[in-house]
């Protein structure tokens, strides 16, 4: 236990505890603005997908069927704008945190080979590094990263936490630099389809990538865009000589999605309407809450897409954390995405709308 420990960073969750047990003791209950964790109902096409395919008995294949290649090769070319993808370019994943924390193990990374990602940033990049044995590195511009040793690359636009979104030409000078030093791209985009100030761009638009996927993947997921979080659906899409040996790879150690969840994601990304519904709702919660905290002396940074607010009051994260927990309402100090957030926190708008009026009220 101690090698494990000692390979992985403490459980950052596990330090906001007391502050939620504050947050409950409130009469009037717990907001819980910490975690983006979906609370609207499964769309019921998507339900009915997955309960049509219920009786599926033998084991599903990891690269999923045609259809499930077909609607996310469909989906990439529409909703992504990104040219000629066939079957070859896409591949399943058992929810996209599985892929973050695996892929250095996954792509062979090891002792003296580099991971780097944003400065604020989803913890578990690090984590992937880390089980890998592999260094890792913050970064403010990518471009200005030493190339020597780096392996692997993560961008992720929308960011989570800051709901910061990448320039077309931002996109477009860090594919270029990484292609130009040889080094893996992975994009995380699973927040591309919530934008609200700004309408985030793929890395596998033709602007961006000059028309080829040599060495870039975007990551996606469902758990947002479709309330899908407990379904475990998402998938790469990008260049074939970087999904090849992690299909076989992924074969090996049967991550497969499982059969009726195939089925509901062909459901999912073959509907645009359910996804416009539920941003409706995030877009609402979120000007609600938006408005409500800056009301109450917060300034909101960033967040122009995302289902976060990245709120200061210009003092230790761990202060505002407990001020709100006072007033029964929780969620995540910035520290948890790295040293620079220790001025911030991130407020989640995935709550009810009823909680999200009650938090409203307490901030009023």
């Amino acid at each position: 236990m101690s090698a494990v420990s000692d390979r992985l960073p403490t459980f950052p969750w596990d330090k906001l505890e007391p502050y939620k047990k504050t947050a409950t003791a409130h009469p009037d209950g717990i907001v819980d603005l910490s975690v983006g964790t979906p609370v609207d109902p499964v769309p019921e096409l998507i339900q009915k997908a997955l309960i049509d395919a219920a009786d599926s008995p033998g084991y599903p294949t990891v690269w999923g069927t045609p259809a499930l290649r077909d609607a996310i090769t469909g989906w990439v070319e529409r909703r992504l704008g990104a040219r000629q993808v066939t079957h070859r370019h896409v591949l399943p994943i058992v929810g996209s945190k599985e892929l973050v924390a695996w892929l250095p193990t996954q792509l062979g990374l090891g002792p003296g080979d580099k991971v780097a990602y944003p400065r604020l940033a989803y913890p578990t990049y690090e984590v992937g590094a880390r089980l890998a044995r592999a260094e890792y590195e913050v970064y403010d511009d990518p471009t200005e990263l030493d190339p020597r040793n780096l392996k692997l690359l993560w961008l992720n636009s929308p960011s989570n936490p800051t709901g910061k979104v990448l320039s077309k030409q931002e996109l477009t000078r860090t594919v270029a630099w990484a292609r130009e030093h040889g080094v893996l791209l992975f994009s995380d985009e699973c927040y591309l389809e919530l934008g609200w100030e700004a309408d985030p761009v793929s890395v596998l638009h033709p602007d961006v990538n000059g028309g080829s996927y040599e060495g870039i993947v975007a990551v996606h997921s469902l758990s947002k865009r479709s309330n899908l979080a407990g379904y475990r659906a998402a998938f790469l899409a990008g260049d074939p000589a970087v999904l090849a040996p992690l299909l076989e790879i992924r074969k090996h150690g049967g991550m497969m999605t499982s059969a009726p969840t195939q089925a509901a994601v062909i459901a999912a990304l073959g509907d645009d309407e359910h996804v416009r519904v539920q941003r409706d709702r995030y877009a609402a919660r979120r000007e609600a809450l938006r408005g409500a905290l800056e009301g109450h002396g917060f300034r909101i940074e960033h967040s122009e897409a995302s289902l976060y607010l990245w709120a200061t009051r210009d003092e230790s994260c761990w202060t505002t954390v407990s001020h709100l927990a006072d007033l029964g309402i929780l969620v995540a100090p910035g520290d948890f995405y790295g040293e620079a957030g220790a001025q911030h926190v991130r407020v989640a708008f995935t709550a009810t709308d009823e909680r999200v009026r009650t938090a409203v009220q307490r901030l009023s």
